[in-house]
């Protein structure tokens, strides 16, 4: 390849023999022993498995032989949404599915830290350290329903306790240690954990964070916490003498190091986890999903979309803030090697990940689109320094992968592996579209939607378009939409974050546009969500860390593609009388978010405005704002009608030019 590839270029085409090896060929062949069901093409199977929903699902259970105490009464008592309830009757557990798969001959995890050497978990390891784990957390008071939090980062320590919560029907909620206190209070003081499972510290691009005494704020600031359970990580020995009731982690497991793992079943409804998605206003959403919904989701993926099988390693570079964490532990459900990381991903050097998945022999390597394409701008040839004779797939989510990234793959990891791009979200814990190991790759484009997600693209009345932008909606039920928001009355923030554009039908929050081969391409989020590396934070929380101080009295922040399918993170200001917007105080609003929100929300350029262009109610125009910053003509994006202050918009349509020109 020596030209430009171009949008819809086709890339690669599975060969027959690499589409006889498929999971998804097994369960096709299934479907027509077992079922008397004929499918020879993927398109087919995923019309059939949209509109015989009930039959597709129930093939799963069958397919997948989920372990059940009590038999189901029906798949789904009513094809509604919101309102749609799986498997009623069923009663399971999802870690009694992973340890289905205690294999002599292969490691269940290797580790890889900046604080850690290269380490592996068998199986057997594994799974006695769960039950060690469980047998505390029982000794400790932790009931069924019961929340854990855990601020770890992606290490060992934490899916053995993610899958030791799971096994007592206790209810698991994960943040990254580079969160900052009061993004962290807002999400766990919703849940009301009983216990916080924290880490000392963390290092990151070889430079150490002490996070004691952000413990510390979130002790205070969460009195429910019973106790807390301290994993030294960057000291040998901290100091926990500051924190109330707190316990080191060995000794927290202590006399239980001989335990058997027991698996309480639980309801297919039980909360499994509470993963956080904000919104733009108010606390960030507190989504749960559960057991059933997850197991059987999550084996459809990881079997049919990813393709795993118990001979493949699994490595997805993300944090435990991340869903893609909880997709990655989906990795064990199939008996595959998940592989973790925790650290800068160009640290010591740009090739780092690559160099680690080459040692590995990782099979599935997943990442963010933003870091494929920061590879190929600082000119990354890992093909040329590295085997990845093993590498069959990679995988990209997070924001959209453009022509350039595509191109970059092909071109300089490797030309003949499989580029699985997909979309989804922490709302669903998966991909509602994305890869599929039957069909094509081309060229900035998403194969499909997976199996059993009817997904579309809707215009603004609410009518499917192909070949043009609309709002990606899903039209029926999936098994791991959220059950409720934690402390939602009458589920009315659920009922608005999902259902207010188009009544009884998922409104996901994304531009797509679907073509007429099936293929699709993700333009952005159509709310204001600022989605960084996966970490989706909402606006009000920015807003929040950057007007916490004596310089700033309002703002607004957008987050736009820069023309290269880069996102560029812009933050406008309104300073407070006499302050100047010098280089000290953009360093020192920077720091306050990077302390407050995270280090992937710091703003890419800082703006001085007059005043923030506001609705007739206060409301900021995030959305419409974003628009004009991308090319829509001002009357089409906005009504000034609605605004307390038409005249504020001017400054972003010159801003708008501007971008027009540069780009």
């Amino acid at each position: 390849m020596t030209e430009a590839i171009r949008q819809g270029t086709l890339l690669w085409n599975p060969s027959q023999t690499f589409k006889q090896q498929t999971n998804l060929a097994h369960y096709m062949n299934w479907l027509k022993e077992r079922k008397n069901l004929f499918f020879d093409h993927y398109e087919d199977l995923w019309k059939w498995s949209v509109t015989e929903l009930e039959a597709f699902w129930a093939t799963l259970w069958d397919y997948f032989s989920i372990r059940s105490s009590t038999p189901y009464r029906c798949v789904l008592s009513e094809r509604k949404m919101p309102g749609a309830r799986w498997f009623e009757g069923a009663r399971l557990n999802y870690a009694e599915h992973v340890f289905r798969h205690v294999l002599p001959d292969a490691p269940a995890i290797i580790s890889l830290s900046e604080l850690r050497s290269m380490k592996e978990m068998s199986w057997q390891t594994l799974q006695d350290q769960v039950a060690s784990f469980a047998a505390a957390l029982k000794a400790a008071g932790i009931r069924e329903g019961d929340r854990v939090a855990a601020y770890l980062p992606n290490v060992p320590e934490a899916v053995i306790a993610f899958l030791a919560c799971a096994s007592i029907g206790a209810t698991w909620s994960s943040c990254s240690p580079d969160f900052g206190g009061p993004t962290v209070i807002d999400r766990f003081r919703q849940i009301e954990p009983s216990i916080l499972l924290a880490v000392d510290g963390y290092r990151y691009g070889g430079k150490d964070f002490d996070r004691m005494p952000v413990v510390k704020q979130i002790q205070d600031a969460i009195p429910s916490l019973k106790q807390t359970v301290v994993l030294p990580y960057l000291s040998p020995n901290p100091d926990i003498s500051r924190l109330n009731n707190a316990v080191f982690w060995e000794d927290f497991v202590g006399r239980h190091r001989r335990a058997d793992l027991t698996f309480i079943h639980v309801p297919f409804e039980h909360p499994l986890w509470v993963l956080f998605s904000s919104g733009t206003t108010g606390l960030p959403k507190a989504i749960v999903q559960s057991h059933g919904g997850i197991l059987i989701e999550h084996l459809k993926l990881c079997s049919f979309h990813y393709d795993l099988k118990p001979s493949d390693r699994f490595f997805w570079y993300t944090t435990t803030g991340w869903m893609m964490w909880n997709v990655l532990l989906g990795g064990l459900l199939v008996g595959a090697t998940i592989v973790l990381y925790d650290g800068n991903p160009n640290y010591p050097h740009p090739e780092m990940l690559w160099e680690f998945a080459d040692q590995t022999n990782i099979t599935l390597f997943g990442t963010s689109a933003n870091y494929l394409l920061a590879c190929r701008s600082n000119n990354v040839q890992p093909n040329r320094k590295y085997r990845l004779e093993h590498l069959r797939s990679i995988g990209s989510t997070a924001s959209p992968l453009p022509p350039e990234g595509f191109e970059w793959v092909y071109r300089n990891v490797k030309s003949d592996v499989w580029l699985n791009s997909c979309s989804g979200g922490t709302d669903v814990c998966t991909a509602i579209v994305g890869g599929t190991p039957l069909l094509p790759v081309y060229s900035g484009e998403i194969q499909g939607p997976l199996l059993g997600v009817n997904a579309k693209a809707f215009d603004e009345n609410g009518h499917p378009v192909i070949n043009d932008v609309g709002e990606l909606v899903v039209t029926d039920p999936m098994p791991s939409m959220p059950i409720y928001f934690w402390n939602d009355a009458n589920h009315e923030r659920y009922l608005e974050s999902y259902f207010r554009m188009y009544p009884n039908v998922w409104r996901h929050g994304d531009w797509i546009k679907f073509t007429d081969r099936g293929s699709c391409q993700i333009y952005g989020r159509s709310d204001s969500t600022i989605n960084r590396g996966g970490v989706r934070i909402g606006t009000s929380e920015i807003y929040s860390a950057v007007e916490d101080g004596e310089d700033v009295k309002d703002s607004l922040v957008i987050d736009i593609d820069d023309g290269t399918g880069k996102l560029k993170m812009l933050l406008f200001v309104v300073l407070r009388e006499g302050v100047r917007l010098d280089e000290e105080l953009k360093n020192r609003i920077k720091r306050r978010v990077r302390e407050n929100c995270s280090p992937r929300h710091v703003p890419d350029e800082i703006h001085e405005i007059s005043e923030v262009p506001r609705t007739l109610n206060g409301k900021k125009l995030e959305v419409p704002l974003k628009r004009i910053l991308m090319g829509v003509p001002v009357e089409k994006a906005v009504n000034s009608g609605v605004m307390a202050n038409p005249e504020s918009i001017h400054y972003f349509v010159q801003l708008a030019e501007t971008l027009k020109r540069k780009s």
